[in-house]
């Protein structure tokens, strides 16, 4: 089965809590991190979707032309790695647009694929999805089936489907049990659990025809990125287990076959 493979290329210090004007004090690691993912993916022979942080793309695009010469999709995360549900729907469009005007004036080509920064489409911002649409996304990975105090919409599908709006919504993989969908699919879950506990995992969902979405980001590759003063739980989050990230992307590429969204994620 062919499964979905997604990274969100922001840098280490655009999910920490910090504001944009606070960002250009910090270090700039993007590029070689990226670039170690984009290492591994070759070895294993295996494409994936790359949602681009409009910011990164303005910082570096001969990066975004590297992950799409690689033969990767380049997908938009939005500009500015802002909450949706804190925007206005003008301000939401606003930043979707310039992302993808970003995207495309880089590669030629207008991205259909879009996940929100924190997965923040939840109840209080389905609106986004009618200017998702209308600025031609085909594919959205935001919706995410958990409780999450920053995210989530419990009770919506774990598997992919397409929504009123004609969008073709892919979850991030959890992993069912008893009324609680466990998170699997990626990030801090990726580095937490064995991977042999995420292997035996990935193998019942593939047995029983669920493909799989991982997300990863960049920095999780990262492990000399700085440490900086934060929240003990957005610092156990952030730091946890980062030497073992790139060791678990090359054996999970040769456990599994990926592919990008706009490839795999069919209705």
């Amino acid at each position: 089965m062919n499964n979905i493979l997604t990274f969100d290329v922001e840098d280490w210090y655009h999910c920490i809590d910090l504001t944009p004007d606070q960002w250009p004090g910090c270090e700039d690691r993007i590029v070689n991190s990226t670039r170690t993912v984009l290492d591994i993916l070759d070895s294993g022979n295996t494409k994936a979707t790359f949602f681009v942080l409009g910011h990164v793309a303005d910082l570096h695009p001969e990066l975004v032309e590297e992950i799409h010469g690689r033969g990767h999709e380049v997908g938009t995360h939005g500009r500015n790695h802002e909450f949706i549900y804190k925007q206005t729907p003008e301000e939401f469009e606003s930043d979707l647009t310039s992302s993808l005007d970003k995207l495309e004036s880089i590669t030629g080509q207008r991205p259909v694929s879009y996940r929100a920064p924190y997965f923040s489409i939840t109840k209080d911002s389905l609106w986004a999805l009618n200017i998702l649409a209308r600025q031609g996304i085909r594919f959205d990975s935001s919706i995410f089936p958990v409780v999450n105090y920053r995210y989530g919409i419990p009770g919506s599908p774990r598997l992919p489907y397409k929504t009123d709006e004609g969008i073709i919504e892919v979850p991030v993989s959890t992993f069912p049990l008893g009324k609680t969908n466990v998170p699997c699919g990626g990030g801090i879950y990726f580095r937490f659990f064995t991977y042999a506990a995420l292997k035996h995992i990935y193998r019942i969902m593939n047995n029983r025809g669920e493909q799989l979405t991982i997300y990863l980001h960049p920095w999780e590759f990262d492990p000399d990125q700085p440490v900086v003063p934060m929240k003990r739980s957005l610092k156990l989050r952030h730091y946890w287990a980062l030497r073992k990230t790139g060791r678990r992307l090359a054996k999970m590429i040769h456990d599994f076959r990926f592919g990008p969204i706009r490839e795999v994620a069919g209705l």
